[in-house]
């Protein structure tokens, strides 16, 4: 994908263009065939003798239909990073919409699977005996660096396995895009401004939750 950065009466530092190809990852991940991104910064001087606004519009084009949006303020990086975050939604319901144009439905949550008795499925849900035996630690938790037979460890049919992963200290917002890009409906994270550990995880239609772990 192309970047395009064009300024009209504003000077544009090395430093803002450097912003500009870090942040563009995230309409890739949303685009994939995206051809062009086009960033556009204007200065728009007040007539009433107040502080100038630089106004960033962003443009994405393609096969499909071009995505714009736009936002201002005083200090343009903050005008680009409003205008992002409206593009990113944009971008993220063109692509649900697609999705489901093309036969393909939102993802179901796991109350709405557990109530229908998981149809469609060949999962039989754990009796209560199972979950308890869970809970009291009577079923092996394994861990994927174990090289063990799943059967033979823990006696049951059973198996829970677990992984670790290196937190991941960052904006709610930005734990939906890498959401997005993993293609899960769920991920984990620390939140960067109360240091909770978090996850961020999909609704019905386009919204999205938060749970954060607090004392």
């Amino acid at each position: 994908m192309d970047i395009t950065l064009a300024a009209h009466g504003v000077a544009i530092p090395d430093r803002f263009r450097d912003y500009v190809d870090e942040k563009a990852d995230k309409v890739l991940a949303l685009a994939e065939r995206a051809q062009n991104f086009q960033v556009k910064v204007s200065r728009e001087n007040s007539r009433r003798g107040g502080a100038s606004e630089d106004i960033v519009e962003l443009t994405v084009l393609g096969k499909g239909p071009v995505i714009r949006a736009q936002a201002k303020s005083p200090d343009k990086y903050v005008a680009f990073d409003q205008a992002l975050d409206h593009l990113i939604k944009r971008l993220r319901r063109a692509k649900d919409k697609k999705m489901v144009h093309h036969g393909r439905q939102r993802p179901e949550s796991l109350s709405e699977l557990s109530a229908g008795g998981f149809p469609g499925i060949d999962i039989t849900p754990a009796s209560v005996e199972v979950l308890r035996s869970v809970a009291t630690g009577s079923i092996a938790v394994i861990s994927d660096d174990e090289e063990t037979d799943d059967s033979q460890a823990s006696g049951s049919p059973v198996v829970i396995r677990k992984k670790v992963f290196e937190p991941h200290v960052t904006t709610p917002e930005d734990a939906v895009d890498y959401m997005e890009v993993v293609g899960h409906d769920f991920y984990l994270f620390i939140d960067k401004e109360t240091s909770m550990p978090s996850v961020v995880y999909r609704r019905k239609g386009w919204n999205y939750g938060v749970i954060s772990l607090g004392e």
